[in-house]
């Protein structure tokens, strides 16, 4: 079938294309790397138009120009997991932040509780049956233009053509920009000795055959050095990013062992180099996914040997971890941690792992803490961690008391904070 004439039906230019947004909607912003940046632009042009339009979305790795000060009238931005663009906002009371797992966010659209008068998407340009891909960030987008009364959409020829639960047809677009720019590029960052010492301690606690769940950043890449002289490894996990590549390359990750996709990278996004969206166009490896599916810790349990790799901004010595706020300033989101830890937890063989340095700004701060800071949030409770590690070593606290976790803790706190923590634990009457 021949759909030039309904794709030529539906193109517009970008500010033709947001002329329908009406003061006092909701819209969502596709998220990641697959941010659809011209409509973003058109629409922030259209400001001293507008008044109280709600953008929705998790991060974003550009953009946001709608956040600025002198738009807070006409935009008011809600954070379903916080970016470095949207902290200010947050912070000054121009933005909310909303704390929520990732699995239940495409919940949040198609039940009621946030739906959506637009979803403003990147896609690649349509096949020959008029499919196109959401490329990059399927996770959360794919569900936002599910729920949406009205879905616009950049089709971008520099797109990457992702496969799997990633598509979405031209009949289901009611409005088309073409554009052509380069997608927002990461590379991978040299880690220290810090992060050197951490991955290797990971490393140690992953077994052949396992699959696994983790990030992008300089322990996630540590990790991933130390894991060349394993066999067999599969990958599901909400993103990856360029450190898997040469792992495939060298036969480590193979995910023939995966009990669940069993051949296949399964992921929610993506966000790397451009070497790493060249690796994943059409490239039948790799299966992205929406977050509701990736990331239900039910899923995530049917893998046998599943390790979630996650990290924390500290850690106290009953176990609790804060990874989503400084005190009561909100940094970042619960994200999938929780859905990945719940889900290794509960698969056969499985171990979820908070890793993270054991100091801060230059060894002044412990992040093994006595009790977290006044207003911290717990994002991973005591009753959910199994493993926690820092370069001095692997702290195992499930099924361990209070006095145990504290010892264990603070057996891989930095040296010079022991003393005091061994003092807070025994006046306590921990031991």
């Amino acid at each position: 079938m021949d759909f030039s004439a309904l794709y030529k039906q539906k193109l517009m230019t970008p500010q033709d294309a947001v002329r329908g947004i009406a003061s006092g909607s909701r819209i969502y912003l596709g998220g990641g790397a697959g941010i659809p940046q011209t409509l973003e632009r058109a629409l922030v042009e259209r400001a001293s138009e507008l008044r109280g339009v709600e953008v929705v979305h998790v991060l974003t790795f550009a953009g946001g120009n709608y956040m600025a000060r002198e738009h807070a009238a006409s935009f008011r931005h809600r954070a379903l997991f916080m970016g470095e663009n949207a902290r200010a906002a947050v912070r000054e009371g121009r933005a909310d932040f909303m704390p929520i797992f990732l699995s239940e966010i495409p919940g949040l659209f198609r039940d009621g509780p946030l739906p959506l008068d637009t979803a403003l998407i990147q896609v690649s340009p349509p096949d020959e049956h008029g499919f196109c891909s959401f490329g990059i960030e399927v996770g959360v987008t794919k569900p936002a233009a599910q729920a949406a009364k009205r879905v616009i959409a950049e089709m971008n020829v520099q797109m990457p053509r992702v496969l799997g639960d990633s598509f979405i047809h031209l009949n289901k677009i009611d409005t088309i920009v073409e554009t052509d720019y380069p997608l927002p590029i990461v590379g991978m960052g040299k880690f220290g000795a810090v992060q050197d010492r951490i991955g290797q301690h990971v490393a140690a606690l992953i077994p052949d055959g396992a699959t696994l769940q983790l990030g992008i950043g300089s322990i996630p890449d540590a990790v991933l050095f130390h894991l060349k002289g394993k066999r067999d490894l599969g990958i599901h996990t909400e993103l990856f990013s360029d450190g898997v590549i040469d792992l495939v390359e060298q036969g480590v990750i193979t995910n023939d062992k995966k009990t669940l996709h069993p051949g296949k990278m399964v992921a929610g996004f993506l966000f790397g180099s451009q070497r790493l969206y060249d690796f994943v166009h059409d490239n039948a490896l790799i299966e992205l996914h929406p977050t509701d599916y990736v990331n239900d810790p039910f899923i995530i349990a049917q893998n046998d040997n599943m390790i979630a790799i996650n990290s924390a901004l500290e850690v106290d010595l009953t176990g609790q971890v804060c990874a989503d706020s400084v005190g009561p300033n909100f940094y970042s989101g619960i994200g999938g941690q929780v859905d990945f830890v719940r889900g290794a937890a509960r698969a056969r063989g499985g171990k979820p792992i908070i890793a993270l340095p054991s100091t801060a700004k230059d060894d002044a701060i412990s992040r093994i803490v006595p009790q977290l800071k006044p207003g911290a949030g717990v994002v991973t409770s005591r009753g959910d961690v199994h493993y926690v590690v820092t370069e001095y070593g692997v702290a195992s606290l499930h099924g361990k008391s209070i006095r145990e976790r504290a010892q264990a803790l603070i057996n891989i706190a930095h040296p010079k904070f022991r003393d005091e923590l061994a003092a807070y634990a025994r006046g306590l009457h921990w031991w």
